[in-house]
């Protein structure tokens, strides 16, 4: 362990006083990756994502390995070690190793050679400096060793705890080599950035400069980030920002965010979970679904949501009919577009829609309804029996 820490020292690598003591670090499977680049004279560390999230005590999904290994190396190893090894990017230095069932992504240091602001030819490297200077935001280029003791080349330390998002040395730089960071800027904004501080100008001006590159990614990765941008806690100012400089017309033209930060509110108020989905139904947009790519799950609540938030249907026939999540987005919905307070009580009703259940079925009056008939006789007891708040009974429902 202190190997490491010495290496990272002589190579640049910043040594900080913190260490993490998450559960994923001292890990038995996170440890014998680790270990096995160790014993073989190799260096690697804990890198990104998981370094942040767990600095700020937030939740870690993926773990991400970056070491002085080439793939190659790590394959062999892998091998050597009885570890199951998955060649996932390898041409890009990635490889996905298993230990005790759990995947880590092992990378090599790598620094760009070209970009074209969609992909990179990279070439290996042997220096922990030259890979954090490859990556977007000095909050990502961190690192731990296998003790948890956190790395920092770039002094992304203090920009993530002050919530601080700044790309790596020059914005214009590290936007030209993918142009999918300026949607990323304005998501780990919306997560991870301090509302008191504003928006970086000089972020913003190079995003701005840069917006015919939106135009050459493909809409899988701008939905994927559209996506998780609309899902954080409160993205209304990074949408404003967007908007702003123009990149949320070039994605969603026709789209308006006015109105946003009042729907985000009284789902904070109500207690209702963030929603991208519904959130997207406020702010609209031309061609949504081929614009972001949404599934054909994703584009039905979107249409439903759209096209009930400006009906008349009562909450309790709301919640019968799309269940309590979707009637509660609708509700939501219609009291920001109406600007009308929305009434728990409405809330509670459409809760009680969705729990109910028509009492009568065909077979009950078929013996004096048949056919067209049949139909029509149904939809007049549903009628009466939701405007009863689905109070009435099957008895006083049947003749």
């Amino acid at each position: 362990m202190g190997c490491d820490r010495a290496h990272a020292q002589r190579a640049g690598g910043k040594i900080t006083d913190m260490k993490l003591t998450d559960s994923w670090i001292e890990a038995k499977g996170a440890q014998s990756v680790l270990k096995m680049f160790e014993q073989a004279g190799y260096k690697a560390y804990f890198v990104g994502g998981c370094v942040r999230n767990a600095i700020l005590g937030y939740s870690v999904t993926d773990i991400d390995i970056a070491t002085d290994a080439t793939p190659n190396q790590t394959m062999l190893l892998a091998d050597q070690a009885g570890l199951k090894a998955i060649p996932t990017g390898i041409g890009h230095g990635t490889v996905t190793l298993v230990a005790q069932g759990q995947p880590y992504q092992v990378t090599t240091f790598r620094k760009d050679i070209t970009t074209d602001g969609r992909h990179a030819q990279v070439q290996f490297s042997k220096d922990i400096v030259a890979d954090a200077q490859r990556r977007d935001f000095t909050m990502n280029a961190l690192y731990a060793d296998a003790a948890g003791y956190v790395i920092d080349p770039l002094s992304g330390l203090d920009d993530l705890m002050a919530g601080h998002v700044h790309f790596i040395d020059d914005a214009r730089a590290r936007i030209g080599e993918d142009f999918l960071r300026i949607l990323r800027y304005f998501r780990f904004s919306a997560y991870y950035a301090n509302p008191s501080h504003g928006f970086d100008p000089d972020a913003l001006s190079a995003i701005s400069d840069h917006l015919e590159g939106l135009s050459s990614l493909s809409k899988e990765r701008i939905g994927a980030e559209m996506r998780k941008l609309l899902g954080a806690p409160d993205p209304a100012p990074s949408i404003a920002a967007m908007r702003a400089v123009g990149a949320l017309t070039h994605i969603l033209p026709g789209s308006d965010d006015n109105g946003l930060a009042i729907l985000i509110h009284l789902e904070g108020a109500h207690g209702i979970r963030p929603e991208a989905v519904r959130r997207l139904a406020y702010i609209g947009g031309q061609n949504v679904q081929l614009a972001l790519r949404l599934s054909n799950a994703e584009a039905k609540r979107l249409d439903l949501l759209r096209e009930h938030m400006g009906t008349s249907l009562q909450p309790g026939e709301l919640g019968y009919r799309f269940g309590k999540d979707l009637s509660h987005s609708i509700l939501l919905l219609r009291a920001v577009q109406f600007e009308t307070a929305l009434d728990d009580q409405d809330l509670v009703k459409a809760d009680v829609g969705s729990a109910a259940t028509f009492p009568i079925k065909g077979k009950d009056i078929l013996k004096q309804y048949s056919g067209e008939a049949l139909g029509k006789k149904l939809h007049e007891l549903e009628t009466r029996w939701i405007t009863s708040e689905f109070k009435l009974s099957r008895s006083d429902l049947l003749p």
